[in-house]
């Protein structure tokens, strides 16, 4: 499988001032097989070391992390030469053994000739656990989302419908309506299978959508183990209620959590940290709202108002409880369509690197999601259907007289008014 994350592990590789690298991520995002591949293709030799099952080499990690000597050990562990150039050292499971992560420290001050990756699932939940381990300033940093669209049809083999796609992106011109259609298509079909890539390669061995949705009851199950394994019995009681109220936040007309629906008479100061853990694990996305849409947009927060969205689109399929039937031919007339479309294009933003705000105004108008691209602030709003007509995009334009503005939906490309129309299926070019 294609990830778009890629280029930019051979940039980190390619660079001379380079840092051991920790990659974030969700459980079941491919964070093994994407580092494994980076190791196979653009490496003479790969060290990978598990600290979930490498009992004995998460001890000798725990006993010295002297850089020196656990390069020596490691070449004899491995019978291979560890070379700084040709050699890739991958630290899976990493939150497993705290030292090992505070290793990182050392293995930049000392031999930052050497290509050292660090991965784990809840490295954000075990990063604010344990703050002191962690090696600050001595570390470069990605994250891993699910795999959005394009890497879905890059796994469908679909790279001359990619290619189309984006040209037609850049060129504000429409697809041919059967490639339309298709894309349509298609993107629904994700909807349902989502981007964890253990359900895509599930589905795709025989298209069958129960085959993507037993791997996605596994994760979810894998989800509640990691929150009793991490978190106190009362506090992973919390989290599970909070990550069950998801499909309830998202089914309302205004979207915005509020804690009366986790727990009768809930609040912040119950709830707040819960959320918190969920966001670090990587299991919900948190879209902030501003008061204002100007530069940046990090200084006009609410900090009191949020939505929470999943962080897979086919999770929250599941998890609200939509058959794939409906989904696959008459999803535009449910009620909860709204919600998936726009926890769609949340995850899309993300994993294109933009922090997630939106905006609204006394109840009377709202715009899903606020960009901030250079010295630009874009509007984004997000349709279901083709009827595109929206009362709070003409109203933030009116106020705010954006140079830009986008508009998500099944209609095909365009520009009008200073609109310019993106198909849901494209969101991935922005």
């Amino acid at each position: 499988m294609q990830r778009t994350l890629m280029p930019k592990l051979v940039e980190w590789k390619e660079r001379a001032s380079r840092m051991p690298l920790l990659l974030y991520g969700a459980r079941q995002v491919g964070k093994t097989y994407l580092l494994q591949e980076f190791g196979q293709q653009y490496f003479r030799n790969t060290i990978y070391i598990n600290f979930e099952t490498d009992a004995v080499l998460a001890s000798e990690f725990s006993r010295d992390i002297d850089p020196i000597h656990l390069l020596t050990t490691l070449e004899v562990f491995f019978n291979k030469k560890i070379d700084p150039d040709s050699t890739l050292i991958i630290l899976d499971e990493v939150q497993a053994c705290e030292r090992a992560l505070t290793s990182l420290k050392y293995f930049s001050e000392r031999v930052p000739q050497y290509h050292i990756v660090a991965a784990g699932s809840l490295l954000g939940v075990t990063v604010n656990r344990n703050q002191h381990s962690f090696p600050v300033g001595k570390v470069e940093m990605l994250t891993l989302y699910p795999m959005d669209f394009e890497e879905f049809l890059l796994a469908l083999e679909e790279d001359a419908l990619v290619s189309t796609i984006r040209e037609a992106y850049a060129a504000d011109s429409g697809l041919p309506e059967a490639l339309h259609a298709k894309a349509l298509e298609l993107y629904k079909t994700y909807l349902v299978v989502g981007g964890m890539p253990g359900a895509v390669w599930a589905y795709l061995k025989e298209r069958h959508m129960l085959d993507a949705v037993s791997v996605q009851n596994l994760i979810l199950s894998s989800y509640v183990a990691d929150m009793s394994k991490y978190a106190s019995p009362a506090e992973t009681t919390k989290i599970m209620a909070c990550f069950d109220s998801i499909p309830a936040q998202l089914a309302k007309e205004n979207r915005k959590f509020q804690y009366k629906i986790v727990r009768k008479g809930g609040s912040a100061t119950l709830f707040g940290s819960s959320i918190d853990w969920l966001t670090a694990a990587g299991i919900v996305l948190k879209c902030a709202k501003i008061e204002q849409p100007f530069m940046p947009l990090a200084a006009h927060l609410d900090v009191s108002a949020f939505k929470l969205y999943m962080a897979d689109t086919g999770l929250l399929v599941l998890k609200s409880g939509i058959p794939a039937s409906i989904m696959l031919t008459g999803w535009e007339n449910n009620t909860f369509s709204g919600a998936i479309a726009e926890n769609y294009t949340a995850i899309s933003l993300k994993a294109k690197g933009y922090p997630l705000y939106y905006w609204e105004s006394g109840g009377t108008a709202e715009i899903d999601f606020i960009l901030q691209r250079g010295e630009e602030i874009i509007p984004v709003e997000v349709k279901t259907g083709i009827h595109t007509k929206s009362r709070s995009l003409a109203v933030y334009r009116e106020r705010y007289t954006p140079a830009h503005a986008v508009r998500i939906s099944q209609k095909n490309f365009g520009l009008e008014n200073g609109i310019k129309s993106v198909p849901l299926y494209a969101v991935f070019c922005m």
